[in-house]
């Protein structure tokens, strides 16, 4: 299906969606009538936008600005984006999405579960995620609550089937363990059951990684996004690029995207994140993809919505097993785990990231 297509689909559960320019060079998928502004600059730039926004809605890393009715926020960042820092807020898009083909999970047999080890020192890995269930695989490691429990949604809209991406953190996670099973794991939810999120979203959720990492006195060492986005201008989010450039001494391994093109996706095209395709026709591609892993019938680890009469929503129980996956989504973990391998073997991130990528 075209992302017009997906789109109209997921307008029914996220009715803030436009695509801009259908079809067309710039095509993006964003969310209408708002910008970005880092918050530190709200306070002088607010004497310039004040005759466009209609409300701030304040964050710690970007405040949103609710444009007036009829305000377009492509054009406007555009317009201003010489003057001031702001930007348009894309919409993220889950790796297993396939744009040519579709990918629906199939059930598969669980493979044994990675060994329990804890490897030290530590080699951390925060993975921006649909969530992570307690599945067998993890439930009995050290690190599955620490920073706090956040489950996979299954059916957020309560119609009896599971969303399209639901189960997608887990199976992402349990591809990471199986490569690198000694890894401390921080999850943190950003994608929706239907695969979706914004720069927003993934700019304050890399904020608050970055500051609980700093409270807990740990280190990241590799950070794991497997969605991402086009833009107009075939740029960077400057909000993303502001969050990830503060990560200096993390390996950002992100999903080079499913549209089968040779555009930049976001975070992956950045020259600082290694991107990782699949050697398949709906991986995307180009010279900023920076190495190949397998991503296609990947077993993992995975959660599904068990349905029935007399079961009322939010009740259903979860079945844990296994499923049968396709999407650079799923390389994108392989090659993380590559990236730890090498860090608990003693390279540095630099060499690590040299390693993989070069």
């Amino acid at each position: 299906m075209s992302l017009t297509e997906w789109a109209r689909r997921w307008q029914r559960d996220e009715p803030d969606l436009l695509v801009h320019d259908p079809g067309g060079p710039r095509e993006c998928l964003v969310r209408p009538g708002e910008l970005l502004l880092p918050a530190d600059a709200v306070d002088s730039a607010m004497s310039t936008l004040d005759r466009w926004v209609d409300r701030v809605e304040p964050a710690e890393s970007a405040a949103t600005l609710r444009l007036r009715s009829g305000v377009e926020c492509v054009s406007l960042a555009e317009e201003l984006g010489e003057r001031l820092p702001v930007s348009v807020n894309h919409v993220h898009v889950g790796s297993p999405i396939l744009l040519g083909t579709g990918a629906v999970p199939e059930p598969a047999t669980l493979p044994p579960a990675p060994p329990e080890e804890l490897w030290d020192p530590p080699v951390t890995v925060a993975v921006l995620d649909s969530g992570l269930d307690p599945h067998p695989w993890f439930a009995g490691r050290r690190w599955l609550s620490e920073w706090g429990l956040q489950p996979e949604v299954l059916d957020a809209d309560d119609d009896g089937v599971a969303d399209y991406q639901a189960g997608h953190g887990t199976f992402v996670t349990g591809v990471l363990l199986r490569n690198a099973p000694g890894v401390t794991v921080r999850h943190r939810r950003v994608l929706s059951s239907q695969g979706l999120t914004d720069d927003r979203t993934v700019a304050e959720a890399l904020r608050a990684i970055r500051h609980r990492a700093m409270r807990t006195r740990e280190h990241v060492d590799i950070l794991l996004l497997s969605a991402g986005c086009h833009t107009a201008d075939d740029r960077c989010p400057p909000v993303l690029a502001r969050e990830l450039a503060l990560f200096e001494d993390a390996v950002v391994v992100a999903a080079a995207g499913n549209g089968g093109t040779s555009r930049p996706f976001w975070p992956a095209a950045s020259p600082d994140v290694v991107a990782v395709g699949v050697r398949a026709p709906f991986s995307n591609h180009g010279p900023w993809v920076d190495t190949i892993a397998p991503g296609v019938d990947v077993v993992s680890s995975h959660v599904r919505l068990r349905t029935g009469p007399g079961l009322a929503p939010d009740t259903e129980p979860r079945v844990y097993g296994a499923a049968r996956w396709s999407g650079t989504s799923f390389a994108a973990p392989r090659t993380a785990a590559d990236v730890a391998r090498l860090m608990r073997a003693g390279l540095t991130a630099a060499e690590a990231k040299l390693k993989v990528a070069g």
